[in-house]
């Protein structure tokens, strides 16, 4: 742990490169700056400092109204705009700086001089002197050492994708989101405001768009209880009020409308505009990907043409998202009529037809002076509208290819940026797609890795993208996303050169405590210890390793005290008698980063493990999936591979148990797979119900345990199985699966105890 802490110093020194010896003095800022250099004098910010703004300039009085406000919130300093004083103020000042978005930053005795070319410029500014202003906690007035900051961003693009269409999300939270966006120089919101399973944009022509798809059942299990509707939609009202918010906060919102897939939810409304009849009822609450295509008439296009054309009145971007990606060719493929379109138009297949489908959108675009962005699948084909910019998702591959043709690009590479993505490992963790990304992970993204310096100018920036399917709450929706997006930020603001994700660490841990009077909890998976425990069958002790992903200094307790920071230091496996209280918390100097683990390790809890703790056996589409019972309240939820549900203990100290205890619920298998459902693995039953099995090794290995699901049918909740287990000596591996007929519903295991 020593050397983790040198490590950090030394990073921290060398972030401050050309910085005299007083680098120390410098404040933790997030993203850092281009160039910051510490200043003589020093400035003291009390209520009666005042803020002097040019007059008439409407830019400057904006991002000195976002300053009060921000300063009233974290300090409790209310500070008044005034047009001159000859006291010490903070002063915003237009001039030239440079790049767009630009800033100087000057702090001295005489106050704080805020200068740059442009409106972002004067908010990003504000937003770097109130992260001075913050670097102490407390309220009331703060002394700031000098500083002079010349600042700029690296990529003109710096942003994150909300999904809604999935689960709404409501207005309060889409601010709070543009806030926490802001003060971390993000500026561009990517509103995923329709797919198969919502439509969540008001379009005053076509109201069942709203009043049928901005509204579905949540998808049960068999003879689960019915859970209550759910969904929403924005009034173009609120979408106006949200973009008007977001544009005062630097922040561009580029609104998406899907098509020609993922139209499920609009086919729903209006069938007519389908590729295929008839529409099925019920299918709303499904995952995956859905078949449902947009035809290819005329009426359709005007459907389309009349949803963009109210689009581009609630939304100035001079970006549309037409979306654009699985598009599933299947239904025009046996359309007779579509077949008929292709000829017509000489298209030598689907792909090409897609093609011509998105040119003529763009088309469309082009005569409102508005400029088609796409997911990476619009540059297939040979038609590719030649002013398309590409959203690059499955993988860097998409934005690679975009840069060779001469397209723009902005990178939001699948699974790295992929918000949806669990961060770690634990009871802390909501609902998300089972690969671990994690925070360091986020941050070492290049956006410019294997894109040849001569077309590197492509790349508009860096995008993290934040998939709703698993997010039904606000505030998990708000956990998925930070702290990670503060790493996507100062990827896409900062130089990349002696980038370091320790020295990194030390400047969020601020970043997330001052944010926090703006309404954000963010995820503590980066700091949360983890306990895993190495228990040999029989033993009366048992080592536990204590690991965190950010890096920091651990310390604990084994005596039922909390932890401090004069708590004992963790440097390597723990020895600890059964039973025994561990307390433990991951420390940046002289603070906890994170609320404390407090766990009573026991008999019991040596000889349990929940599905975090152990693995899915293949690893082919694992998700962590809630359970749909009840529907208010907590709820389970199950890490699971939906292709392949089975579960694997390592290391399993079935020496002298008598027993196997398996905690296990059910859930729909509400998933559009296509022909993909012929890979779901799940043998068939010996009994009625079907049975969990717990094998010797792995899952083909000899069964050691059945455990009927008979008791467990008809109940939506968690059922405890219990069975014998024949008498085993010391540790070894076991496999749990399930057998069943059929896929609905699919079984999945809560937690596994081995009793003796």
């Amino acid at each position: 742990m020593i050397s983790i802490r040198l490590a950090i110093l030394a990073a921290v020194a060398a972030l401050a490169t050309a910085v005299p010896a007083s680098a120390q003095q410098l404040p933790r800022l997030l993203p850092v700056p281009a160039e910051m250099q510490p200043a003589p004098g020093h400035f003291a910010l009390t209520t009666a400092t005042p803020v002097l703004v040019p007059a008439g300039d409407a830019g400057a009085r904006t991002a000195a109204d976002r300053l009060v406000e921000l300063l009233k919130l974290s300090r409790g300093l209310t500070l008044r705009t005034v047009a001159a004083s000859p006291h010490p103020a903070i002063r915003f000042v237009r001039a030239n700086t440079g790049k767009a978005e630009s800033y100087r930053l000057e702090i001295g005795a005489n106050g704080a001089t805020i200068t740059a070319g442009d409106d972002n410029g004067l908010l990003y500014g504000a937003v770097t002197f109130w992260q001075t202003a913050t670097q102490a906690s407390g309220t009331g007035a703060v002394t700031i050492p000098g500083l002079a900051i010349n600042d700029a961003p690296r990529f003109g693009w710096r942003g994150v994708m909300l999904d809604v269409a999935r689960n709404f999300r409501s207005p309060a939270y889409v601010r709070q989101l543009i806030d926490w966006m802001a003060v971390n120089k993000l500026n561009t919101l990517h509103w995923h405001l329709v797919d198969d399973q919502g439509w969540r944009i008001e379009i005053k022509k076509y109201p069942r768009l709203t009043s049928v798809s901005g509204w579905r059942y949540p998808a049960v299990a068999p003879g689960a209880p019915k859970l209550p509707k759910m969904g929403g939609f924005y009034t173009q009202a609120e979408i106006r009020e949200i973009v008007a918010y977001a544009a005062k906060r630097g922040i561009t919102i580029v609104p998406e409308i899907e098509m020609p897939g993922h139209a499920f939810a609009a086919i729903r409304a209006y069938p007519e505009l389908a590729s295929a009849q008839p529409v099925p009822v019920g299918i709303e609450s499904d995952a995956g990907i859905f078949p449902w295509l947009y035809n290819v008439d005329d009426k359709t296009f005007g459907f389309l043409e009349d949803v963009l054309g109210e689009v581009m009145e609630l939304f100035p971007s001079k970006y549309i998202h037409v979306g654009g990606d699985e598009a599933t060719k299947d239904q025009w493929k046996a359309s007779p009529v579509i077949q008929a379109k292709m000829k017509a138009l000489g298209l030598k297949d689907e792909t090409a037809l897609q093609a011509w489908f998105i040119h003529r959108i763009a088309t469309y675009l082009q005569a409102h002076n508005r400029k088609l962005i796409g997911w990476d699948e619009i540059l297939e084909g040979d038609d590719v509208p030649a002013d398309a910019t590409i959203t690059s998702w499955r993988g860097i591959k998409g934005g690679i290819e975009a840069a060779k043709k001469g397209h723009d690009a902005v990178m939001s590479p699948s699974p790295i940026l992929y918000l949806d993505n669990r961060q770690g490992w634990g009871p802390n963790e909501p609902p998300a797609r089972g690969t671990l990304i994690d925070l360091r992970q986020v941050y070492g993204y290049n956006p410019v890795d294997q894109i040849p310096a001569e077309q590197q100018h492509h790349v508009l920036g860096v995008q993290g993208n934040l998939w709703s399917e698993r997010m039904r709450t606000d505030a998990r929706a708000a956990w998925a996303m930070f702290p990670r997006a503060n790493a996507i930020a100062e990827i896409g603001w900062s130089k990349p050169e002696g980038r370091n994700f320790d020295e990194f660490v030390t400047r969020l841990v601020p970043q997330i405590n001052r944010m926090k009077p703006l309404g954000l909890n963010a995820a503590t998976s980066a700091f949360e210890v983890h306990p895993k425990l190495d228990y040999r069958a029989g033993a009366k002790t048992v080592s536990v390793s204590l690991e965190n992903q950010s890096g920091l200094p651990m310390r604990y307790t084994t005596d039922g005290t909390p932890v401090t920071a004069r708590s004992p230091l963790y440097a390597g496996p723990l020895s600890l008698k059964l039973p025994t209280r561990l307390r433990a918390a991951s420390f940046l100097e002289a603070s906890s980063a994170s609320a404390a683990i407090d766990r009573m390790i026991d008999g019991r809890a040596v000889r349990t493990r929940t599905d975090e703790d152990i693995k899915t056996c293949a690893g082919k589409v694992v998700l962590g999936i809630e359970d749909d019972y009840p529907a208010e309240g907590k709820r389970a939820t199950f890490l699971v591979d939906i292709f392949q549900p089975c579960w694997q203990w390592n290391d399993a100290p079935t020496g002298g148990v008598k027993a196997v205890a398996l905690t296990v619920g059910q859930i729909p298998f509400n998933f559009q797979l296509g022909k993909d459902i012929d890979h779901v693995k799940i043998p068939p039953a010996a009994t009625p119900a079907g049975e969990f099995r717990v094998h010797a090794g792995t899952c083909t290995g000899p069964i050691l345990a059945t455990l009927p699901l008979a008791a467990a049918v008809g109940n939506p909740g968690l059922t405890r199985l219990l069975a014998p287990l024949p008498l085993r000596q010391g540790n070894e591996n076991i496999c749990i699966d399930y057998a069943a007929n059929g896929v609905n519903p699919m079984w999945a295991l809560e937690s596994v105890e081995l009793v003796p």
